[in-house]
């Protein structure tokens, strides 16, 4: 997801297209939160660890 994210943003910046650029700023945000919760050890959608 961080890495979806990731490419989204590098696109819409090239594009200037504005709406690729916030959903990949969501997606990275989650990715990221998602990843943290998963290395402390919490459960995340049922799972002990998420990537």
């Amino acid at each position: 997801m961080v890495l979806l994210g990731i490419v989204l943003l590098v696109i819409g910046f090239l594009a200037g297209i504005s709406i690729l650029w916030t959903i990949g700023i969501v997606l990275v945000v989650i990715g990221a939160i998602l990843w943290i919760l998963g290395s402390v050890g919490h459960a995340v959608g049922g799972r002990r660890h998420y990537w």
